[in-house]
């Protein structure tokens, strides 16, 4: 039985319920409502809207002047910005509402940022408004969040994928001969993608493979804002020095807002590789210690490959968790418990090397009840989830 999630919202523009206290102004399916990011104070449509009316679970929307129990207000945040008082933004009969405890603003947030600060930040406003402990809730992307009083884990990018190639099916998955053995895609510069590409180089892991930085640094100058100690390992600085170097590198012919358009997929990245190696967005999530999964790692459960994962400790336990297999009968992943990150990196490399060794095409062979698993548990229904989810609210 599906749950509901009750709403309060300020305004429902043609089906599609406007962004709590946005100041930009925007008509539903145009570009400009794709824009809310963009404008102060960065928040944007719900994203969950669209996740509940594609997998049956339902939303009620109410006026702030009339609502059931359990009710919610919410605010979806392009990102979060310590410097807004997002409680100062209510509109003054939301803020009444709130100070009464009849209803309770609930925070969605798609992105990885450590929830501990967010949640001090939040504290702080609450005491500054003399508004009741608890009126709040925050579904965060980082898997810490769930240690937090208040605060909720919800994976949001399995749904996003989801909903952004919903028009590609999944690729069948075949067992002919592909000529490459992995694929290793990098669209925006970061300095710790530019170390692990780097280094898969000079361990000529990548040599046959599909693989590209498409985003050369802004200068020549390093960073030592880096997880991966760079100069513990072997000579990787001179490495990601003639790296960046001559970077851009790409193994297509495509525009980057392609590149960017998740509703496109380039399709001899999924069916002629056998393996992904997936440079998550975060490594260190923000010094949260938490996991933060993202497209990345979906494309390729959707898309029939097996995978290896550089995000934070623990990744592959927060997969497991999820229902998905990640091939631990054929492929070391002690790797994913390793807290220390330059060690959790050298031990991901010794990994794909061994992995190599034995044969991807073989190693492959022996999946395919693990990929077929994982293609049909991505595409299947997922009120489950949004249920899930909703008893966790209340």
């Amino acid at each position: 039985m599906n749950l509901e999630f009750n709403f309060v919202v300020d305004s429902v523009v043609r089906t599609k319920i406007y962004p709590a206290l946005a100041q930009h102004k925007a008509e539903p399916y145009t570009q400009s409502w794709r824009e809310f990011g963009n404008h102060w104070p960065y928040t944007t449509p719900l994203r969950i809207q669209e996740y509940c009316e594609s997998h049956g679970v339902r939303i009620n929307t109410f006026t702030v002047e009339q609502f059931p129990a359990n009710s919610f207000y919410p605010i979806c945040l392009g990102f979060f910005h310590f410097e807004i008082d997002y409680f100062d933004l209510l509109p003054v009969a939301v803020q009444s509402a709130v100070r009464d405890s009849n209803l309770r603003i609930l925070f969605f947030y798609h992105e990885g940022d450590n929830p501990a600060r967010i949640k001090q930040r939040l504290d702080e406003l609450v005491e500054k408004h003399e508004l009741p402990r608890g009126c709040y809730r925050f579904v965060s992307a980082n898997s810490k969040a769930d240690e937090l009083e208040g605060f909720v884990t919800f994976h949001d990018f399995e749904f996003w994928y989801y909903q952004r190639n919903i028009e590609i099916p999944p690729f069948s998955i075949h067992t002919d001969t592909r000529s490459r053995e992995f694929v290793c895609l990098n669209r925006i510069h970061k300095w710790w993608r530019a170390a692990a590409v780097a280094d898969l180089n000079r361990l000529d892991i990548l040599s046959n493979s599909y693989w590209s930085y498409c985003e050369a640094p802004p200068d020549d100058n390093f960073t030592d804002d880096n997880p991966i100690e760079i100069d513990t390992i072997g000579q990787l600085r001179w490495y990601l020095s003639k790296f960046v170097a001559h970077a851009p590198y790409f193994c297509d012919e495509l525009s980057q807002e392609q590149r960017n358009n998740h509703a496109l997929i380039e399709p001899k990245y999924f069916t002629d590789a056998y393996c992904h190696i997936v440079l998550e967005s975060q490594f260190d999530l923000d010094q949260s210690g938490g996991v933060f999964i993202t497209e990345k790692t979906f494309k390729p459960i959707k898309h029939g490959q097996m995978f290896f994962v550089a995000g934070g400790v623990g990744s592959l336990q927060v997969l497991r968790d999820l229902g998905y297999r990640v091939f631990d009968h054929v492929l070391d992943n002690s790797y994913d418990l390793e807290p220390d990150h330059t060690q959790r990196w050298i031990q991901l490399t010794d990994s794909i090397m061994a992995a190599q060794q034995q044969g991807i095409a073989r190693l492959f062979e022996q999946c395919q009840a693990d990929l077929m698993h994982n293609q049909q548990l991505f595409s299947h229904n997922k009120s489950s989830r949004l249920n899930n989810l909703l008893e966790r609210l209340k």
